[in-house]
């Protein structure tokens, strides 16, 4: 296996900075601060599998092993894999109804500060003018480069656009299509589901017959199409799914990292790296937790991600979507603890978001509108929060989000060198007297006081002056009129004597 540096060289695009393809190196990373401010981005699922709309985005995998759903769907709608395979929905993924611009005002309305649309997903289908395949949208399909369409939408709105590129799993993701009388064996198409080889899911699992680890191949292919990316759309967020925390893309991730970061300064630009299960080492990049949370406070950003609806992260017919209270109680926690939540959408083969996204979306948007000064640019505070719900973190956990009456997550900004602004967003107060420990405790520990107590509410986001008192506990009286979808916010100002 060739070094980090050799594998940096191989890349036909400038590599010079002060960025050099070691841990070290990249240990003096910094993540941006427009992303710690940005707190929410909407993550775009959308490719051939939305066609089928069948399963969840893992139908081009899940269609060639026998006995699942969806292979005895294909089997009733289509006909045999040998005649109808993945590449004949290509056709039909046609994007004619899509509007670039559309989208970008749905999402802006939705309060969304950054954008990131998987430019290729398992399924090696690359949604961009890709030079080192024939299948990509700019060729077949659409007939359009949607990477750069999006990309000039997203930016027309003062947003920051990012992709999302999942070609590492493109590995073993077709391989059940080996084992039985498909196309994937027509050699005429192995150049869209090679390598198609044995490996298991878990990348950190010992390699051996039936777990392959990808050749030096198929990571500098998997590595030029990356930087391809990089250098035609700029991209300021980069995101990978969890496969590359296989120890064979090691040297490759050095390498594209290096490359990443040296480009983006030479633009002017501050990226973003996001990466699953240690891929990355601690300073390097921006760990995400998929479908889930963390425990607690974080020490610096990072990032979960989830979809708005609980069986897909692509477009099917049968959706289960998320109630708006399971996805704000996520999103709040998130910030909570110095996340970032990445919230997904699927749309449709035609580019139409469904509209009960758009509804959630804007739903976002409208408590986002009122609340935001609680949310973006805020920091932890000394505590995520207070309340009878208990989350266990994790990766998988979303089904948790439930917050009751009173739960509470706390945010922060520091004004002055003597007070400190704490932003207490209560989940289903919609009246009646709250109470919050742990103002009261910080005010005892710091010899000072609560200076006062405001509750924001109104479309207009007026901070209102409410009843309070405190002493082992700061009891808060909420108005009836304050109700809000799923929570309300108190800011709350804290006094401590100088040293």
């Amino acid at each position: 296996m060739e070094e980090p540096r050799e594998i940096l060289n191989c890349i036909p695009y400038p590599s010079r900075g002060r960025f050099e393809p070691s841990w070290e190196s990249l240990r003096n990373y910094r993540v941006p601060k427009w992303y710690a401010d940005a707190k929410l981005g909407i993550f775009i699922h959308w490719g051939v599998y939305s066609v089928p709309a069948f399963g969840n985005e893992w139908y081009p995998r899940n269609m060639y092993v026998k006995g699942s759903p969806e292979h005895e769907f294909h089997l009733k709608t289509f006909g045999p894999h040998s005649e109808f395979g993945y590449k004949d929905f290509i056709p039909d993924f046609t994007a004619e109804n899509w509007d670039p611009d559309e989208w970008g005002k749905i999402f802006e309305r939705a309060g969304a500060r950054y954008v990131v649309l998987v430019a290729e997903h398992h399924d090696g289908f690359a949604l961009w003018d890709c030079s080192y395949t024939r299948w990509c949208a700019a060729r077949v399909g659409p007939k359009r480069d949607l990477v750069r369409e999006l990309a000039e939408a997203i930016r027309d709105r003062g947003l920051v656009f990012g992709v999302s590129y999942h070609r590492a799993e493109h590995w073993w993701f077709f391989e059940p299509g080996t084992r039985i009388d498909s196309d994937v064996n027509d050699p005429r198409y192995e150049d869209l589901y090679g390598p198609a080889r044995p490996a298991s899911l878990n990348p950190r699992d010992p390699p051996g017959p039936s777990n392959e680890y990808p050749d030096d191949s198929f990571l500098t292919d998997w590595l030029l199409r990356a930087a391809e990316l990089i250098e035609k759309y700029r991209p300021q967020v980069f995101y990978f799914d969890w496969w590359i925390a296989n120890p064979a893309f090691e040297p490759y991730l050095l390498a594209f990292a290096a490359f990443y970061y040296n480009r983006m300064e030479s633009w002017g630009l501050e990226g973003v790296i996001n990466y699953k299960h240690e891929a990355f080492k601690e300073g390097t990049a921006v760990p995400d937790i998929e479908r889930g949370t963390s425990p607690g406070i974080l020490e610096g950003s990072w990032q979960a991600d989830t979809s708005v609806c609980y069986k897909s992260w692509g477009y099917i017919r049968d959706h289960e979507y998320k109630p708006l209270d399971a996805i704000l109680g996520h999103f709040i926690d998130v910030v909570s603890k110095g996340g970032n939540l990445l919230l997904n959408i699927g749309p449709r083969s035609d580019g139409t978001i469904p509209e009960e996204q758009v509804k959630l979306l804007k739903g976002l948007g409208d408590w986002l509108r009122v609340n935001g000064e609680a949310i973006y640019a805020s920091r932890p505070w000394v505590t995520y929060g207070e309340g009878p719900t208990k989350l266990k973190g994790g990766f998988f956990g979303e089904r948790e989000f439930r917050f009751e009456r009173g739960d509470v997550r706390y945010t922060c900004r520091e004004l002055y060198p003597h007070r400190e602004v704490v932003y207490a967003v209560l989940f289903k107060a919609s009246g009646g007297q709250v109470e919050l420990r742990e103002p009261a405790i910080r005010a005892q520990k710091l010899g000072g006081k609560i200076l006062s107590v405001e509750l924001l509410s109104g479309e207009r986001a007026v901070w209102r002056k409410v009843e309070w008192r405190a002493g082992e506990a700061l009891l808060v009286e909420i108005p009836s009129v304050a109700e809000q979808p799923a929570a309300v916010t108190l800011r709350i100002t804290l006094v401590r004597p100088p040293k």
